[in-house]
């Protein structure tokens, strides 16, 4: 256990502590990173870290405790205005999957169902990764392509359907087991503000639409009444990488394999593509054993992580950045590896400038994982960062331009896999974390086993808590429920982490609490 002292940075804080219980995310959190745009931002204030309030098993085929590595990615816990919980599990064969409906407050059982859906071919696990629409809509992947739907997602029951994007459901029907074979629902699902649902597919162009037009790998949008658009890509869009929705709701941006790409929400032309280049005149790559997707800045500016080889930067990767028209390649960050960056607001921003955090003029940061790999010939000192994406600094590892280190903080739980590495600690084995823009802080999964409080007031972890043992972690996301809960995952569990049952929940930016408490290939 760690123990803290309390103390409120602004007294001004427990103005909030009055409201902050019945405080709600307008639109819950609707899947990957939380928003269309990937930014991972809660308006919902989180809870102090002190309680394990409920879990539930995500991947019936591991044998707990986990021994070795865990070489899967987990589709993001959706949750409603309402506190539903929605969480995609992995069935016990490894290879299918179903969906469980919680209570948010208590962890009871709502509802469940089962899907035909069937992963595509790769070295990790892909997730299974569904999505909520504005109006309460949860959409998930099925077998051939196809995508299911299901209504009022607070209650037991609810008016369901399918649709296929390439014709009618008696289209698909009429020759399934062709369809299933060929067609694959290659990423998670992105619903933007109108409910329309965006998704990346693989086809190998043996079968056609409706229309007599021949399935090739591409993107597809299909609105609330089940009208579909698709349309190929040069190449395949990236496997696991979601698309991301611009600011204004007009453009809609898939990672491919070798290019950035911005399509028309309209209709999918494309509007401008780009090849994944950074600052420095270097080109990278996505490879399909990583969840980094594009996310979209305050400013309507496009991030994307991205792979390099294993011999360069540690095998860190790096997060690439571009106008939100694809024209201009900005500053990089020095990590890309199997993350998707958090925005931290304005409102953060402005706060960390009156604390002494930050002294830049960037309107809004991001936070990104920051591993240094010793299996790689970095020095183990694995960290998270905030970066400042206005603002150029020279990389110590390499020696290029990239995006300046507002903070970082270093991991607290030795690696026992590099004993003769002097400060190697445990990976933060994350994709995406949850920013608290409220409370100031970022909730971050680590692989040592506990969720972490970053407070950006203090550059300090101010909360802590132990969720499972520590292991060889799947790179896993963290969320904030509408009543304050906090959702991590661990050794394929996802904990619900509350104030202590019945204590009193102080809320406020800057809190510091009574607490307790890889990248592998």
């Amino acid at each position: 256990m760690h123990h803290f002292r309390k103390s409120l940075c602004f007294v001004s804080g427990l103005l909030a502590l009055a409201t902050a219980a019945g405080m709600a995310r307008a639109d819950g959190w609707q899947g990957y990173a939380g928003d269309p745009q990937h930014t991972a931002v809660s308006l919902t204030p989180a809870d102090p870290l002190q309680s394990i309030q409920w879990s539930t098993n995500v991947d019936l085929s591991l044998q707990h405790p986990t021994v070795g590595d865990i070489f899967v990615h987990y589709g993001s816990p959706m949750i409603t205005p309402g506190n539903t919980v929605i969480v995609p599990v992995r069935k016990a064969d490894g290879a299918s999957f179903q969906i469980n409906a919680f209570n948010g407050s208590t962890g009871a059982a709502k509802w469940s169902v089962s899907t035909d859906y069937t992963l595509p071919a790769s070295s990790w696990v892909p997730p299974y990764s569904p999505t909520l629409t504005p109006s309460g809509r949860l959409y998930y992947p099925g077998n051939g392509g196809t995508l299911y739907y299901r209504d009022s997602t607070d209650s037991s029951s609810g008016a369901t359907g399918q649709f296929a994007f390439y014709g009618s459901t008696s289209y698909y029907q009429a020759n399934a087991a062709n369809f299933n074979a060929d067609v694959k629902i290659s990423t998670p699902l992105t619903s933007d503000a109108a409910g329309n649902v965006y998704f990346g597919f693989q086809a190998n162009g043996s079968l056609t639409d409706s229309m007599g037009k021949s399935l090739q790998s591409g993107i597809a949008k299909i609105t609330p009444a089940g009208v579909a658009t698709w349309v190929a890509t040069p190449s395949p869009v990236s496997l696991n990488a979601a698309l991301a929705i611009s600011n204004n709701g007009n453009s809609v941006y898939a990672l491919t394999t070798d290019h950035l790409v911005q399509f028309n929400t309209s209709n999918l032309a494309t509007v401008a593509s780009t090849t994944l280049k950074d600052l420095n005149g270097n080109t990278w790559a996505p490879v399909d054993v990583s969840t980094a997707s594009p996310m979209v800045g305050p400013d309507g500016d496009v991030y994307v992580g991205t792979l390099n080889g294993p011999q360069f930067n540690n095998d860190r990767g790096w997060l690439l950045h571009f106008s939100g028209d694809l024209s201009t390649a900005k500053a990089p960050g020095a990590f890309g590896w199997d993350s998707t960056p958090s925005v931290i607001p304005a409102s953060v921003v402005a706060k960390m400038k009156a604390a002494g955090t930050y002294s830049g003029n960037a309107s809004y940061l991001l936070m990104c994982k920051y591993n240094n790999y010793a299996s790689e010939g970095g020095d183990g000192k694995n960290k998270i960062a905030i970066l400042d994406p206005t603002s150029l600094h020279t990389d110590s590892v390499t020696g290029y331009q990239a995006m300046k280190e507002v903070l970082t903080i270093t991991g607290v739980t030795p690696d026992p896999d590099f004993p003769n590495t002097p400060g190697a600690v445990r990976e933060w084995c994350i994709n995406t974390a949850a920013v608290d823009a409220a409370n100031c802080t970022v909730l971050a999964n680590s692989e040592d086993g506990h969720l972490y409080c970053w407070n950006l007031l203090t550059g300090t972890f101010t909360q802590s808590i132990t969720l499972n043992s520590a292991t060889g972690e799947a790179y896993t996301p963290t969320e904030i429920g509408p009543d304050g809960t906090v959702y991590a995952t661990n050794d394929g569990f996802l904990y619900a982490v509350t104030p202590e049952p019945g204590g009193l929940a102080i809320v406020g930016c800057g809190l510091v609490g009574l607490l307790t408490g890889r990248r592998r290939r």
